[in-house]
């Protein structure tokens, strides 16, 4: 094919760092009409891609030697009324500035944001403060049955200490999660 051979020589010329995007503008620029689409398609057809730029970040850094609860939602991700099931998670974010990490705190049975907390830094006390941020708004007190899940990552897996919010008011050694939890379905 014609346009395989133009996709090629656009690639090989660009020392083998441009993408579709920029193949595409290329050869419009060229005098060559194409779609954007099917300059995509062609590259994945020749095991071509551009080279992506960046820093990959990770939020959650599993750490699997750390003692860990049982699972008390069983993955069942339902509540019967408000403030019996929270989720929680931690991420990052692109800005205009940066990434920044937000750890957020999630009622199962109204999917409203009940804690959060966004950061510059990747700090332990991250996941403790947004939980502490919902425990203070929706006001929580050990008899509550509040049963909280989070993924099994280092920030979060703080709450496990004997000192704190947390471990005043939810018995978190007894509620936090053993596995990942799929954000998609509780939201």
């Amino acid at each position: 094919m014609e346009l395989c051979v133009e996709i090629r020589r656009v690639y090989q010329k660009n020392r083998y760092l441009y993408g579709a995007d920029k193949i595409w503008a290329q050869l419009n620029r060229e005098g060559v009409r194409v779609a954007r689409c099917t300059v995509e398609r062609l590259m994945q057809k020749l095991g071509i891609h551009g080279v992506r730029r960046g820093r990959h970040r990770k939020a959650t850094i599993s750490d699997e030697l750390s003692h860990r609860p049982n699972d008390l939602v069983d993955r069942n991700f339902t509540a019967p009324a408000p403030n019996r099931l929270w989720v929680a998670d931690l991420t990052y974010v692109k800005t205009h500035a940066r990434f920044v990490y937000v750890a957020f705190v999630i009622d199962v049975f109204s999917r409203f944001v009940v804690g959060w907390q966004v950061s510059i830094a990747l700090r332990s006390t991250l996941a403790i403060d947004a939980l502490e941020m919902a425990i203070n708004s929706r006001r929580i007190d050990a008899t509550s049955g509040l049963r909280h899940r989070s993924d099994r990552g280092r920030p979060p897996s703080t709450l496990h200490g004997p000192s704190g919010i947390a471990s005043a008011k939810l018995a978190c050694s007894e509620v936090w999660a053993a596995s990942s939890m799929p954000m998609k379905r509780a939201l």
